[in-house]
């Protein structure tokens, strides 16, 4: 068996026992799946760079290299022939596919430049040489390979002239050839270059300015770079930005370095806590596989603490540090403040808005700012104008550069977020469901001009992007004792949730503000915060929690006097009453609370406790009254310009004639509530109106159509409590399958 059937036969055992087919193994090397047949069978002649990529992916470093025939090998040691000067693939290498993709078709077209950017330590320089190993078949005449030092530690970026002057003695020419002259060296370059097909890397760029002398102008010569700055100046060139790993792959490149058996729980929670990073999943891994001691839960209990992460992370050799340390060094003294400022924003991720109140500046000067951090790699970019630090980084940027502001400065950075945030949720909240209650406070805070937005869309569209960052930040406030902004944010954000079902942030919210309510010792604050807080419990369906608050909160208006206060959470504890089945308990409370509604002109409030007691009366088989009453709701509301609170209206008035047999009347009001709702807009009032009509059909004996209606239902919103939701209850039992276990109750007063 000749030596090049040895390394076919050697290779098709490989591929197999990684469980590859041809076809992978062919997309993972960038070599045709026809070639690599002819390679396994002995017709084809592999070369040193298919058994270096062959060995990187099927984890057989060496065993196909001592494999290749003496021709080939004796070709490659002519380097007048052809230049290979390609550092060593790494044996441990995982995902990058769509980003391979990128870059090769970028270095196929002629003159081609790829610019491969993205923060220290995320494996430009590992992607960067195996892409070139994958494509260096394709250059007759070989590949160049430089660092040029843009951001080593301890070192200055390379000159230009000096890169010239070694790729020239790269090429052939002699040191005594070489001219002094920078444009000189360039010309000499690019005449070198001329007629030859070679691609070339420049690995580590600092600039474009660094980079432009090093191009060649001989279009079948090709460019590969590599920067932790995005180059945007290199307008003729591909972009393709590297990202942190996806968890899948952060995990089995753990496991392959730290040559673990995969306990998923545990590396997961170790490659989260490296952020994703690379750099920094290589040395967890490293420090793992070197200490005999440790073990899964060890690693993770050394990654647990935040503060000492960063120090946790470095092996001796590679520092996350040192390499987040070299990113920021050549940042201005704006960039570096506003990087530190950007770690105490405590949410996901932020806009220009957010950081303009952090750094008390113009919104255009931010956007100047955070953009050249995203340029630098130091700021993500997750979605059109929003921007966000990677854990690791907001980790080094809170030890360093916020470490150099003083208490009183990082204090007023996060009041004047906290103020800036607060202002445009009350705005967001007034628009979102005009007519409700808002104290002196929300209706004259003004947000950042630019945030001045003036209908309920905006307001909604505002809402939905920031929600989360609206729950750090209470939680935030709670923490550094700015206890007022804490209950004022859960105050401005309860009207939100209600029209979204977001229970879960809507209670964590209200828990901290009562918490910071109890510390300012304000029983105003400590009240209207408890009653909202039984609201979100009873939408959730937890009535006896709802009651709870709601005896809490009774009892603290009644200590003050708030006859207001005291009357809302009658009138909230009515509803709740009618869920439990006291139906003639919730008509009474809801009636006291109605006649001061209307004695004290509170509208919004009397139409939505009229809905209330349309459902009680309705419950009782009263349905003369609860038809008025439902019908008086909805014309309060269309008058009040209330279009939430009319489709609201709707299926309470379509679920009452329903109830009383009336299905053709029933099914009108449902068909109107799921018109207006509109998709998106009121996706669980759409999802009430679609379970009615459905309820409609059924009860009607049209199974088919109430099946068909029932799905609409539920691709609007899936899970109506059959507790908490008449509708619902009654799907529940006119067909055989259950409803899920979401949720909600029908009102909200207040």
């Amino acid at each position: 068996m000749g030596q090049g059937s040895r390394f076919g036969v050697e290779l098709r055992r490989l591929r197999r026992q990684a469980g590859l087919s041809l076809s992978e193994l062919a997309e993972r090397v960038y070599y045709s799946k026809g070639f690599l047949s002819k390679v396994e069978t002995g017709a084809a002649s592999p070369s040193p760079a298919l058994a270096a990529l062959c060995e990187a992916e099927l984890g057989a470093t060496g065993l196909l290299t001592e494999l290749l025939p003496e021709a080939t090998t004796r070709r490659r040691t002519h380097s007048h022939l052809r230049i290979f000067g390609l550092p060593a693939l790494s044996a441990h290498f995982v995902g990058r596919v769509s980003e391979q993709r990128a870059t090769k078709a970028a270095l196929q077209a002629d003159g081609g430049v790829c610019v491969v950017s993205g923060m220290g330590g995320v494996g430009k320089t590992e992607f960067a040489v195996r892409c070139a190993h994958q494509l260096e078949s394709l250059f007759a005449d070989g590949c160049l390979f430089v660092d040029l030092h843009g951001r080593t530690p301890d070192r200055a970026p390379a000159e230009p002239s000096q890169v010239l002057d070694r790729l020239l003695r790269m090429l052939g020419v002699a040191g005594e050839e070489i001219p002094a002259d920078i444009d000189d060296r360039a010309a000499l370059y690019r005449s070198r270059l001329r007629g030859r097909s070679m691609l070339v890397v420049l690995d580590n760029a600092a600039s474009a300015a660094q980079v432009r002398p090093l191009l060649p102008a001989e279009p079948k010569c090709r460019v590969l770079v590599t920067s932790r700055n995005r180059l945007p100046s290199l307008d003729s060139a591909t972009h393709v930005a590297l990202t942190p790993l996806s968890d899948e792959e952060a995990m089995r490149l753990f496991t392959a370095i730290a040559d673990v058996d995969a306990d998923e729980d545990a590396v997961r929670s170790i490659v989260r806590r490296c952020g994703h990073l690379p750099l920094a999943v290589r040395v967890a891994a490293a420090r793992l596989r070197t200490h005999a001691t440790w073990d899964l839960a060890e690693m993770s209990r050394r990654l647990a603490d935040e503060t000492d992460r960063l120090a946790q992370l470095d092996d001796g050799e590679r520092s996350v540090t040192t390499t987040l340390d070299v990113s920021v060094r050549d940042l201005g003294a704006a960039e570096s403040r506003m990087l530190g400022l950007l770690a105490l924003h405590p949410g996901a991720d932020l806009d220009v808005h957010a950081a303009a109140a952090l750094a008390r500046m113009a919104s255009r000067e931010a956007d100047h700012l955070v953009e050249r951090l995203h340029d630098a790699s130091l700021l993500n970019q997750p979605a059109k104008g929003r921007y966000a630090l990677h854990d690791l980084v907001r980790a080094f940027a809170g030890r360093t550069l916020l470490a150099a502001l003083s208490a009183e400065q990082k204090s007023a950075a996060l009041r004047r977020l906290l103020d800036a945030m607060l202002a445009t949720a009350a705005l967001a909240d007034r628009l979102l469901i005009p007519g409700r209650f808002q104290p002196e406070w929300a209706r004259h805070l003004k947000p950042p001009e630019p945030l001045r937005f003036t209908d309920r869309a905006q307001a909604l569209a505002w809402f939905r992007v920031e929600w989360p960052n609206l729950v750090e930040l209470c939680r935030a406030a709670q923490r550094t004792q700015e206890h007022e902004h804490c209950w004022h944010l859960a105050f401005v954000m309860r009207g939100f949730f209600f029209e979204e079902k977001l229970w879960d942030p809507w209670i964590s919210v209200h828990r901290c503000a009562r918490v910071a309510a109890a510390e300012l010792g304000d029983q105003w604050a400590l009240a209207g915060t408890t009653s909202n807080l039984g609201v979100a419990l009873a939408d959730r369906g937890d009535l006896v929690g709802a009651a709870e608050c709601y005896r809490e909160a009774l009892a603290l208006y009644q200590q003050m006097g708030d006859q207001d206060g005291e009357v809302t959470v009658r009138a909230n504890h009515g509803w709740v009453e009618h869920y439990r089945g006291h139906h003639a308990a919730a008509v009474q409370n809801l009636s006291v609370a109605l006649e001061h509604y209307e004695r004290t002109g509170n509208a919004r409030n009397a139409a939505i406790t009229r809905r209330g007691i349309a459902l009680a009366r309705s419950a009782l088989r009263q349905f003369p009254e609860a038809t008025e009453a439902a019908e008086r709701a909805l014309a309060e509301a269309d008058e009040l310009g209330l279009d939430a609170d009319a489709v609201r209206a709707l299926n309470c008035l379509g679920w009452v004639r329903f109830e009383a047999g009336d299905h053709v009347q029933a099914a009108d009001a449902y068909q109107r509530a799921a018109d207006r709702a509109g998709s998106g807009a009121m996706s669980f009032e759409q999802a009430r109106a679609y379970t009615g009509l459905g309820n409609v059909a059924a009860t009607g004996g049209r199974s088919a159509e109430a099946v068909a209606l029932w799905r609409r239902a539920d691709e609007s919103h899936c899970g109506l409590n059959p507790t908490m939701v008449a509708e619902a209850r009654a799907r529940s039992q006119l067909c055989t399958t259950a409803s899920g276990p979401a949720g909600a109750a029908e009102g909200l007063s207040g």
